[in-house]
């Protein structure tokens, strides 16, 4: 009986061994402290407050070894509530002084805010005080460059204009007008009634809102052709193939190339939200003179030519767009680039498990010949069964070792974000003249990969669903507007439980416990997350975006 018994406990003990040591490796290391003495000091004042606007620009800075400083959040804009925008000139012209550069949204400058700007239309007079406020800053700090943004208006009416039905054909009618401006054929006795059934008031205050818009692009560039601002990137938010907003972007085009202003001076682009952070890795490549060779590569034939949600353009177009604003380099294969590029733009509707196990397998082979990734993890339906990160957990791959990822919201934000980080992280390394110097890169990348983990795959894949189903269950239709007293006290409650739960299987696989190794000027070496651990909550009353801080715990284990 002992002897059987002793026999059990020993394939038992057995059992833990091979699950330790095969699935759960032991790494011997020791702590490492990573160090920040940040290089440079950016301004930022941000679209607005959400953390894709704010938080990731301030993380992404530890990247390149810069502290942004964005304004007090108390002057700045909260939801629906415009920012103090008199204050906003003030704390600009009591910082600048002390900052290297400057990244500005004309948007929360002169509106207070991308919600107030979707509402307000400046007068003339608005703008000719701004347009005084940045000659003047400009004059006062000539080697402080600007690197300014605005954002056109979308096609979806202003919340001012009331009636559901008339905002629908408002946006049938900015469709049909589109197809035509572009030459295709449409039904023009649709076109007038549709303006038959639309109120003279409500028309004339959607279209002024284009018009003005324009108006205000067009002096913003005037002011980048002068060399007040260092750069100004145009950016199309929410936008769709034909529509009226299309036809405000082309008028820009076109009226940019009749005063031979150039891309380098003034960039149209589709996106919004990932902006500041673009131009934040403009700084830096600026810096070091970086010119990255980037290979692109698609999951499958049909990902560069499908148009993803909210988008305007194909995704491949997308991609082009982004690589020309950063001045990239096409390389013709992996071996040539310092970067891989990885866009992947899954549907259920017409992809299958067996495609994305083929992006795995390129993914690994290309992790085996030591090639740089950044994936861009790009879902139909924001689904997390069509994106690739929880099949690449499953298969171990060691998602550390990706020098960027980003799958939230629109194609635009993700390949903008992740080619930020990605252009980020090079120009950094080139900067890196120590071990420590390379330690402190890799613990600021690798903290900005585990928040986009976390978000985009864990939160907007997954955990969003569970929250609002359940607020929606307990009678909460309206998850974009909670009640901070009320729902929105349990809503973060479910997100923190949700979120703590998914960490704590996260940091127990294979994939995320595989170490990293690298080259630094002394030779490589290699790091391993030990731990992680992250704060959540909702920055606005809405479950649409969450503040998300993870901390990470290094350890160094040799070369």
């Amino acid at each position: 009986m002992e002897k059987r018994v002793f026999c059990l406990l020993s394939c038992v003990f057995a059992m833990l061994l091979f699950y330790q040591y095969i699935f759960h490796p032991f790494y011997h290391g020791h702590p490492v402290q990573p160090q920040f003495s940040p290089t440079k000091k950016i301004l930022l004042v941000p679209l607005d407050g959400r953390p894709p606007c704010r938080q990731f620009v301030m993380d992404a800075g530890r990247i390149a070894s810069y502290e942004v400083i964005p304004p007090p959040s108390e002057i700045q804009d909260y939801y629906s509530l415009p920012g103090n925008t008199a204050a906003l000139q003030s704390w600009l012209q009591e910082n600048i002084g002390q900052a290297d550069a400057l990244i500005l949204s004309i948007d929360q400058l002169l509106y207070g805010g991308l919600l107030a700007a979707r509402e307000k239309d400046a007068s003339q007079e608005e703008i000719s005080v701004m347009l005084a406020f940045l000659r003047k800053l400009h004059a006062d700090h000539p080697n402080v460059p600007i690197y300014a943004f605005s954002i056109l208006p979308r096609l979806t009416p202003q919340d001012t204009i009331d009636g559901y039905y008339e905002k629908r054909w408002l946006m049938e009618y900015s469709r049909l007008v589109g197809k035509k401006a572009a030459g295709l054929p449409v039904d023009d006795e649709k076109i007038a009634s549709l303006e038959a059934k639309i109120s003279s008031e409500s028309m004339e205050k959607y279209l002024s809102h284009f018009r003005g818009s324009t108006a205000l692009n067009k002096q913003l560039a005037e002011l980048s052709k002068e060399g007040v601002l260092a750069r100004l990137i145009l950016g199309q938010d929410d936008g769709e193939a034909y529509s009226i907003p299309n036809i405000e972007k082309e008028a820009l085009r076109r009226y940019l190339a009749e005063k031979g202003i150039s891309e380098e001076q003034v960039f149209l682009t589709h996106g919004a939200d990932e902006i500041a952070l673009t131009l934040l890795a403009e700084i830096k490549m600026r810096e070091t003179h970086l010119v990255p060779r980037i290979f692109v590569k698609y999951n499958n034939e049909k990902s560069e030519g499908r148009i993803m949600p909210y988008m305007a353009i194909s995704t491949g177009e997308t991609v082009q767009e982004k690589l020309d604003m950063m001045n990239a380099v096409p390389a013709p294969s992996p071996e040539e680039a310092d970067l891989t590029l990885f866009v992947s733009t899954n549907n259920s509707d017409e992809d299958t498990l067996g495609s994305r196990a083929t992006s795995v397998r390129y993914l690994q082979q290309a992790r085996e010949q030591d090639q740089p990734v950044a994936l861009v993890d790009l879902s139909k339906h924001f689904f997390a069964s069509e994106i690739l990160l929880p099949q690449l957990i499953r298969e171990n791959y060691p998602i550390n070792s990706l020098i960027a990822y980003a799958g939230w919201n629109t194609a635009s934000n993700s390949i903008g974000t992740a080619l930020a980080q990605s252009c980020l992280f090079l120009a950094q390394q080139k900067e890196a003249s120590t071990t420590q110097d390379a330690i402190n890169l890799y613990a600021a990348n690798l903290t900005f990969l585990q928040n986009r983990f976390l978000e985009d795959a864990f939160y907007l894949k997954d955990v969003i669903d569970l929250v609002n189903t359940s607020l929606i269950k307990a009678g909460y239709t309206n998850t974009a507007d909670l009640d901070l007293e009320h729902n929105a006290r349990w809503a973060n409650a479910m997100l923190q439980h949700a979120m703590k739960e998914r960490i704590h299987v996260y940091k127990e696989t294979s994939a995320f416990r595989q170490p990293v190794s690298f080259a630094t000027p002394t030779g490589r070496t290699t790091l391993r997350i030990a731990d992680i651990t992250a704060d959540t909550s909702y920055p606005w009353p809405r479950t649409f975006e969450i503040n998300l801080q993870s901390s990470i715990r290094l350890e160094e284990l040799g070369p």
